[in-house]
């Protein structure tokens, strides 16, 4: 299976971050907006990277330090924690064997559109 390439990312992304937009309406579906929001971040973090020429590992571990790459050399917002957030709400809620994070639906949503939206600047559209 060949590597997706920045753009089919960022289309992952997009399409991940309209399922987690709407998991967000009351009520609030928590196990559709962290698995959603997780994979949106998740593909968004690996369209920059792969624009970038980052070759991160494809590991959940590897995609958060290349978010704390992307922050830190390429001034996107720093997604790192809240891509471990997201992970452990998407156990918990899907699993039950972690407790959740406390996670606002409304900032969550603007915080993964604002990234979506950073990384689609960082592909030049």
């Amino acid at each position: 299976m060949a590597e997706p390439t920045p753009k089919e990312y960022l289309a992952l992304a997009k399409s991940h971050l309209k399922r987690a937009i709407a998991a967000a309406v009351d009520p609030v579906d928590w196990t559709d907006l962290s698995t959603y929001g997780f994979y949106c971040l998740e593909a968004a973090v690996m369209a920059a990277a792969s624009q970038l020429k980052l070759n991160p590992q494809k590991t959940h571990r590897g995609k958060i330090q290349a978010a704390k790459r992307l922050a830190n050399d390429h001034r996107l917002p720093d997604v790192s924690d809240l891509l471990l957030e997201l992970n452990t709400a998407r156990k918990a809620h899907a699993y039950g064997d972690v407790e959740a994070p406390a996670l606002d639906e409304q900032d969550l949503t603007e915080d993964l559109h604002a990234y979506v939206e950073a990384v689609n600047k960082v592909l030049g559209n």
